[in-house]
């Protein structure tokens, strides 16, 4: 399975609420992670993810585009949340593979306007 391969059904299966089979599959050992609002450590990242999911279950992960450079990939995905009220998120993903495991992450999200006057649209 290539690096994108990898970094998309790591996504979706995160994504999906089944965080733990995600780390358990995807994620290196020594995963280490740039989030601003966790301490850099896997455990910490993996808490974060399941109570994410507890609060805002069913959310869907659509990865629009995915570019791979050696061992890092980065994936610019759309993500709905359950609750019709929270706007979608555009984000994007920078992944760093040793092997076929996620060593490093780092994540940017930027939440869409209803009403935004860009006729671009975000992808």
């Amino acid at each position: 399975m290539s690096h994108k391969e990898l970094a998309t059904s790591f996504l979706k299966t995160a994504g999906s609420g089944q965080v733990q089979a995600a780390y358990e599959k995807y994620v290196a050992p020594r995963f280490i992670h740039h989030n601003q609002h966790f301490k850099g450590d896997r455990k910490s990242l993996l808490d974060a993810m399941e109570d994410a999911h507890r609060v805002s279950p069913n959310k869907s992960i659509d990865v629009k585009r995915v570019f791979e450079d050696g061992d890092f990939v980065i994936t610019h995905s759309l993500v709905t949340r359950s609750d019709p009220k929270q706007a979608p998120i555009a984000v994007v993903h920078i992944f760093r593979f040793d092997g076929e495991r996620v060593a490093e992450l780092w994540d940017l999200g930027q939440e869409l306007i209803r009403d935004s006057p860009n006729q671009n649209g975000p992808f």
